[in-house]
């Protein structure tokens, strides 16, 4: 019998334009105009980094075709900057590809930054239910689930206290409570468990393996953890400079993923 898929991806690419939107404030910004006229280096770039010109393009991901199957639980490896997020950040939809195509069957629920889907005046509480409302449930089906959400992350204290006031570690353990609980078909995690303690690391893994094979959702696992990887996953692919240049069993992609 043919396999259901979760996720189809063609031709998926994405560029990005280099130097033309600034993430700094405008006394910086004036800083580095002057220098860039005086044609000086310029004084908020960071030792080591690189220059960008104007309308330089950057391509993060360069051609993807990737079909993921309901119910996998895929690894997603390689080094800083082969494009491991901004996959991720697609298929969550926080941002668009330049080209290609690409097909989700299901809802997604995805833990890409601590904080991410959060909103910070809001009680931990309150969050649950806004989240719960994204992915197009009721209150009456959230309610039902809350108490397992709360008690799964370990923040029962606080979980009337606005999660501005939070520490990472407890974004961390609600949002990943709020994603493995929650009514969704397809789950995205990036390498923000690491910000979690190790016992609550194994609690996730364990929790992601069983929603996989009892509910049968899919699981979109980055890390560069390769422990983690062999633990959760059992399919693997590994990307670099943006291409996909391995697909299939996990130990075979740890291997190319440490001669590459």
């Amino acid at each position: 019998m043919d396999r259901e898929i979760a996720i189809q991806i063609q031709g998926l690419k994405k560029e990005y334009r280099l130097g033309v939107i600034s993430g700094g404030t405008l006394q910086r910004d004036i800083q580095s105009f002057w220098a860039r006229l005086r044609k000086k280096e310029d004084p908020n770039s960071k030792v080591g980094s690189k220059n960008y010109g104007k309308n330089e393009k950057f391509t993060a991901l360069d051609g993807i075709d990737l079909t993921i199957y309901k119910g996998e639980r895929l690894g997603i490896i390689g080094k800083n900057g082969a494009g491991k997020s901004t996959l991720l950040k697609i298929i969550s939809r926080i941002t668009s590809p330049t080209e290609g195509t690409i097909g989700i069957n299901g809802r997604v629920s995805s833990m890409l930054e601590v904080g991410t889907g959060f909103h910070g005046e809001l009680t931990g509480r309150e969050n649950i239910y806004l989240n719960g409302a994204i992915l197009g449930m009721s209150k009456a089906e959230v309610d039902s689930k809350i108490d397992k959400i709360i008690e799964f992350s370990e923040i029962g204290q606080f979980i009337d206290t606005p999660v501005k006031r939070y520490s990472s570690g407890m974004y961390v353990k609600l949002a990943f409570s709020v994603a493995a609980h929650l009514d969704s078909e397809i789950m995205i995690m990036d390498e923000v468990l690491a910000v979690g303690d190790m016992a609550f690391q194994k609690k996730c893994l364990d929790k992601m393996g069983d929603v996989s094979r009892e509910e049968n959702r899919t699981i979109l696992y980055v890390s560069h953890n390769m422990e983690t990887i062999r633990r959760l996953c059992d399919r693997c692919v590994v990307l670099d400079k943006g291409k996909l240049i391995f697909d299939g069993d996990v130990e075979d992609a740890i291997k190319t993923y440490s001669e590459n």
